[in-house]
């Protein structure tokens, strides 16, 4: 005698469908009908249905006239092109309308027909899409149970969410009153075993309509099983057809809740009377459901979002407490609270070197070390995670109660350096529908007997009491203890040591940084003098004409500007331990300085250099220079090739910010590349053949969050726009 497992049943390849469905299978490259379901003589006016084999609907004009007539089926080959994907149409047959649907998969496509049902009850209205302005989980599926009850109305209608051992729980519901209410109770893995949750996973719309129907087998003249797994009329495993009896119901519905591409749960309905839903209807309670999934999705990536950030700070926190510290175990033992904390644990021991620290509710130091003994030969990962550990330890390691769940992490095995947190024990219940031990019956199947699970015949609350285990460690606790790895990594004595050795280094070398400075200020100072005095000479004695007495005047303008340039950086050199002193300043003059010189510089004379609003900023005047002589620069270098060069320069207030867009037509920034713009000597491969260094926007990302602000760009094959957003003064 065999036993069959529930998820070794093959529901996928039943052999028959529902009666209120009609199938046709066809082979998708010849379109000959390979099988069919038996009652297509009811819709068709067929004699002898043995005639269809190996031929072509096409062969039965008279017959197949409406569905041969169909836009569905004229353009069979577009609509299978990708399998499994379902495209719908409706057709007359007689005097009934029909939904007709189409799909492929494997070698054949299949032609389903369903009666279409009118629905006068059904009321909706756009408000009841509305499910991104909730902010609560519960909220969230109590939203999409009243907006389904409009459109399908079961007696009763779940919100079923999968648990991490393949069980389920209730979270939702809404009910008719004569329904017994079912909220907060789990089921067992065995209700929808493995394979379902698969076929769930892949069909993401299942009918039921009566389970006291006969159903209708499928014709073929091959051995070969038909998957059914897309035909929306598939039939039901008997076994599945005897749970929904025994809880009550004639009919059931469900729709898969698919959250980040996996089955995170269902929405079932249940009815106490048989009850089919149209095609549209089910159609557009998927639509709702997956509405309400990428919601639900949307809300705990906020939620998650806000967590992370919360605990980057606390994180941030505790780094800034470690570095107070001269070793790893003193950072530890000072901040063994909010360590403990961290992933909401009960207590926490420190073990290093064989000193042990402890807070909060632990065992006794000989549990601690057993513990710790154990983890040692018993485990490979850095992280070791448990709630079970008293039920699954408890007896050989003589642990209490405070031992119930423990997260290990192992600083450094050789030295047995690990942190302990522990949980106390919980006293969990858990209220099942009905007791979900497994019951076997025996059932003849190609003459052969065999075992498999009986469905449970009562779904009346069923009480558990589970003992040896704690609260669950969720993922972020978790994630919690990771930052706190992340942490130590990071301040670690021996990182620290060698942090302090770099900042010497690093002060040696902006010693010597700043006597540079001082001495390019200095030493340029008298070249520039002597240039400036041989060019006011030349311009009192020239009596050229006014374009020349310009060109000098522009000189020596210029040369004001490098003393009062080198003069600011040897002043900022020497002010290097204090903030910098930001001011308002109005960059329209600057701006139009830079660009004329750089239509210079690069000899690109006929690009056009659009200057429009260049409101106020706050910054450093010498910084503010480096920024948009950087900016400005490579827009017009970039643009010298075009036959059209253009650049444009507009600022805008935007809030608390003021916004200065420069855009060119230029060569653009290939995506591939984008990862690395801001990097110090970073050449673009499509920017090879023009002169530079890469370290232009470099030192413009640095002066902008030097001064409170930031620099971005957008770029396309169009060109580029860089983005500089600084303080509003």
């Amino acid at each position: 005698m065999n036993f069959v497992e529930c998820h070794e049943e093959p529901i996928h390849i039943p052999g028959y469908i529902q009666s209120f469905g009609y199938l046709f299978g066809i082979d998708a490259e010849s379109h000959s009908i390979t099988f069919f379901s038996r009652n297509i003589t009811d819709i068709f006016g067929i004699g002898n249905a043995e005639q269809l084999f190996d031929r072509r609907l096409t062969d039965f004009p008279e017959i197949f006239r409406p569905v041969i007539d169909s836009d569905l089926y004229a353009s069979l080959h577009s609509f299978t092109k990708r399998e499994n994907e379902t495209h719908f149409d409706k057709v007359f047959i007689g005097e009934k309308e029909y939904h007709f649907s189409v799909f492929r998969s494997g070698k054949h496509i299949f032609l389903e027909f369903e009666e279409v049902l009118e629905n006068p009850n059904k009321r909706i209205s756009n408000k009841y899409d509305n499910f991104y302005a909730i902010d609560n989980e519960k909220e969230i599926w109590e939203q999409l149970l009243s907006t389904l009850s409009k459109i399908v109305n079961y007696d009763r209608m779940m919100v079923y969410k999968f648990m991490m051992d393949g069980s389920g729980k209730v979270v939702a519901e809404r009910r008719h009153n004569h329904m017994e209410s079912y909220m907060g109770l789990h089921y067992p893995e065995s209700d929808i075993p493995r394979q379902a949750r698969e076929l769930y996973l892949r069909k993401r719309k299942r009918i039921f309509s009566n389970v006291y129907a006969e159903t209708v087998p499928l014709i073929s003249r091959s051995k070969e099983n038909i998957d059914l797994t897309f035909a929306a009329s598939r039939g039901m495993s008997p076994i599945h057809g005897q749970y929904i009896k025994n809880s009550g119901a004639a009919s059931s519905f469900s729709i898969s809740i698919i959250i980040d591409d996996y089955l995170w749960g269902l929405v079932t309905c249940q009815n106490s009377e048989f009850k089919h839903i149209d095609l549209e209807d089910r159609v557009q309670a998927g639509i709702f459901t997956a509405l309400a999934s990428n919601a639900y999705s949307s809300f705990k990536s906020k939620n998650e979002l806000k967590y992370r950030l919360e605990l980057n700070e606390k994180a941030s926190q505790l780094k800034a407490e470690f570095l107070k510290h001269n070793n790893l175990f003193d950072s530890l033992a000072e901040n063994k609270g909010k360590i403990m904390k961290l992933p909401e644990a009960d207590g926490l021991a420190i073990i290093s070197e064989g000193n042990t620290v402890t807070v909060g509710a632990v065992p006794e130091n000989e549990t601690i070390d057993a513990v710790a003994h154990w983890a040692l030969e018993n485990t490979t990962e850095s992280i070791f995670v448990s709630r079970s550990f008293l039920k699954d330890y408890g007896k050989e390691l003589k642990l209490d109660e405070n031992v119930a769940g423990v997260i290990i992490y192992f600083i450094e095995r050789s030295k047995k350096e690990m942190l302990i947190w522990f949980r106390k024990e919980f006293d969990e219940h858990i209220n099942w529908a009905g007791n979900p031990e497994k019951k076997i019956e025996i059932f003849m199947k190609d003459g052969e007997e065999k075992q498999m699970v009986s469905p449970r015949t009562s779904f009346h609350i069923f009480t558990e009491n589970i003992k040896g285990n704690s609260k669950r460690w969720n993922s972020r606790n978790v994630s919690s203890v990771q930052a706190v790895r992340d942490v130590i990594l990071e301040t670690s004595h021996k990182q620290y040591n060698a942090i302090k050795a770099l900042n010497n280094e690093l002060r040696q070398v902006n010693e010597e940084l700043d006597s540079f400075s001082y001495t390019i200020s200095h030493d340029l100072g008298t070249p520039l003098t002597v240039m400036k005095l041989n060019a006011q000479m030349l311009l009192a004695n020239f009596e050229e004409t006014e374009k020349n007495k310009n060109k000098l005047n522009s000189i020596v303008e210029e040369i004001d500007n490098m003393a009062e340039m080198m003069h600011d950086v040897l002043q900022l050199s020497r002010a290097k331990h204090s903030e910098i002193e930001l001011e308002r300043l109005a960059p329209v003059n600057m701006i139009r300085k830079i660009s004329e010189n750089a239509k210079i510089t690069f000899d690109s004379p006929k690009t056009e250099v659009v200057i429009k609003e260049s409101p106020e900023v706050l910054a450093d005047k010498t910084m503010l220079n480096q920024v948009f002589l950087n900016v400005i620069n490579n827009a017009v270098k970039y643009t010298s090739h075009q036959e059209e060069p253009k650049v444009e320069i507009r600022g805008t207030v935007e809030g608390e910010t003021v916004v200065y867009r420069i855009s060119d037509n230029g060569i653009g920034i290939p995506e591939q590349e984008k990862h690395k713009m801001f990097k110090i000597f970073n050449r673009m491969d499509n920017a090879k053949t023009f002169k530079g260094n890469g370290v232009g926007l470099s030192i413009v990302h640095r002066i902008m969050n030097r001064i409170g602000g930031n620099v971005d760009y957008e770029s396309n094959k169009e060109g580029t726009c860089f983005i500089l957003t600084f303080k509003k003064p």
